[in-house]
């Protein structure tokens, strides 16, 4: 056991935790001691994979005094319920997204954790990485000039074609913009900020969807949540921008994310990844440009580093990037736009929060091995 590490309890080892675990093993100054999930089996899979040496039931984690950071990778309907019994163990906690379901869940978190002097930190981390960072700085170095407006879009046909149980895809706290906006929301804040103003339409393309991904394809599930939502957004540095997080379209070649400023615009990769191509396009060029050489590591599927970064700030006494307040203030536009929809008003966004500071070029937390 690396005792100067922080010590990492796992709660939920279902699909994600695959990544996590990895990771974990090459991140410097973070490590796993112990997984507990309410299927032991799979906890016990998951401790014999990745060789870590305790499986607990979840109270038994909670118990155990080494350990720092509960990773809380339930599914969304949990992720408040557990984050609560694990600060109120003592633990700090880092979720999978989104913080919580409801904003009066997430506000609860908050303050508890301020109460008790604990953090939280959250999914997505794949703003940290090296596509993003670089993303970052060419704004903040004036490449495109100043921002002036936005896109961002993400299109798929639902993950009942690849998930083996995307039930909860499709229920309270699932659907595109619950499950994919955390991505897009949070590239776009550590671009350009926190969000003021909202407006947002929704509507639902299928009343059912069939599972055709094993080991429950034929089953049928029912669909309790918008699947398809579109959006205007104000930021408060002025920036507008525009948004479509869906679960309808068969197929599209719309750009994941592009910001468009007074001298150029800059083509974003897909922010539920670390990596992928960037490309500044300035006026007058015409076809493919090449891509910008990035700035940053972590080209990989890197999750874990905000969980690395929030175990480095609380050793040292620093913020974390990953934090409480930008995932709340993501929840909270998350549920804005579907306010704006069915008020069918504008929504100022009440919560705001700071740009995550850069993250440093250099890899900070190590690199996995080739």
């Amino acid at each position: 056991m690396n005792m100067t590490a922080t010590k990492i309890g796992v709660i939920g080892t279902g699909t994600i935790s695959g990544i996590y675990l990895k990771n974990a093993a090459w991140l410097d100054g973070i490590e796993v001691v112990g997984v507990a999930d309410l299927n032991r089996d799979s906890a016990e899979a998951r401790a014999a994979e990745f060789d870590i040496p305790h499986v607990y039931s979840v109270d038994e984690l909670l118990a155990d005094p080494d350990i720092d950071i509960v990773l809380n990778l339930t599914t969304p309907n949990a992720h408040a319920a557990v984050a609560q019994v694990a600060l109120e163990a003592g633990k700090s906690v880092y979720n999978e997204k989104p913080l919580a379901l409801t904003r009066g869940e997430g506000q609860a978190l908050r303050a508890l954790a301020d109460a008790r002097g604990l953090r939280i930190g959250c999914a997505p981390d794949t703003f940290l990485g090296a596509s993003h960072q670089t993303c970052r700085a060419l704004i903040d170095a004036g490449a495109i000039g100043r921002p002036v407006a936005a896109t961002a879009f993400m299109m798929s046909y639902g993950m009942e074609m690849w998930h083996p149980n995307p039930a909860f895809y499709f229920q309270p706290g699932g659907g595109p913009m619950f499950d994919m906006g955390p991505y897009y929301l949070t590239a776009l804040i550590n671009m350009l900020g926190p969000v003021a103003k909202v407006s947002g339409m929704v509507t639902k393309g299928r009343e059912e969807r069939t599972i055709t991904s094993q080991p429950l394809a034929g089953t049928t599930i029912p669909v309790a949540v918008p699947t398809h939502v579109a959006g205007l957004v104000n930021f408060a540095n002025g920036v507008v921008g525009t948004l479509i997080m869906s679960f309808d379209i068969p197929s599209a070649s719309l750009p994941h994310i592009e910001i468009h400023g007074t001298e150029g615009s800059l083509i974003v990769p897909d922010p539920n990844f670390f990596g992928g191509s960037v490309t500044v396009k300035k006026p007058g060029d015409r076809g493919e440009n090449e891509p910008i050489v990035q700035s940053h590591a972590y080209f990989g599927n890197e999750r874990g580093l905000g969980l690395a970064d929030m175990a480095w700030g609380l050793r040292n006494g620093v913020p974390h990037r990953a934090n409480d307040e930008l995932s709340y203030h993501v929840l909270d536009l998350m549920w804005a736009f579907h306010d704006s929809a069915e008020q069918q008003t504008h929504i100022q966004v009440a919560s705001t929060c700071k740009r995550p500071e850069p993250f440093p070029p250099q890899p900070l937390f190590g690199l996995p091995a080739p």
